[in-house]
């Protein structure tokens, strides 16, 4: 399975259009979006793909983003979620409070952390954990980017928007 990954887009249409056709382009399952959409609009951009997200710390208006993330037949998973998929275990966390995110790496009960919120990449083990950081798909004029991974493989790649 393949599970294109997503943070900070920060209302950037244009760049989550491109981060939408890298994902089809490479016939990703579903997409999780890892928060600060800020705006319903940039939730309603997914409309189309199956989308998994958690909130950021730059979602304010969450009654408005859970609406949307409904008309679009999405799913809104709140600050964190975990799930499993091909025996993986995975843990998703904005990132905005260091001590929780470094506990999730360091606890030895996921496979995978992915976290956002520092718009840097990320990708290394911590013990038996693969901790991923997609980046920003905002870029914030620098590298917009996002993340695919493969479930089966456990193989990562980082794609450039611009």
């Amino acid at each position: 399975m393949k599970i294109g990954i997503i943070s900070d887009s920060h209302d950037h249409i244009e760049n989550i259009k491109k981060s939408l056709q890298v994902f089809k382009s490479r016939n990703v399952d579903f997409i999780l979006h890892l928060g600060d959409y800020v705006n319903p609009a940039s939730v309603k951009a997914f409309q189309g793909i199956k989308l998994i997200g958690i909130f950021g710390n730059n979602d304010g208006d969450k009654f408005r983003l859970i609406n949307t993330f409904n008309e679009i037949g999405g799913e809104i998973k709140g600050d964190f979620h975990e799930f499993e998929k091909d025996s993986l275990k995975f843990a998703c966390y904005h990132g905005t409070e260091p001590q929780l995110r470094d506990a999730l790496i360091e606890c030895g009960r996921y496979d995978i952390v992915i976290y956002g919120h520092t718009h840097e990449c990320e990708n290394k083990k911590v013990g038996n954990t693969l901790v991923l950081n997609p980046g920003t798909a905002h870029g914030f004029w620098e590298k917009a980017t996002v993340l695919i991974i493969d479930t089966k493989t456990k193989e990562t790649e980082f794609i450039d928007l611009e």
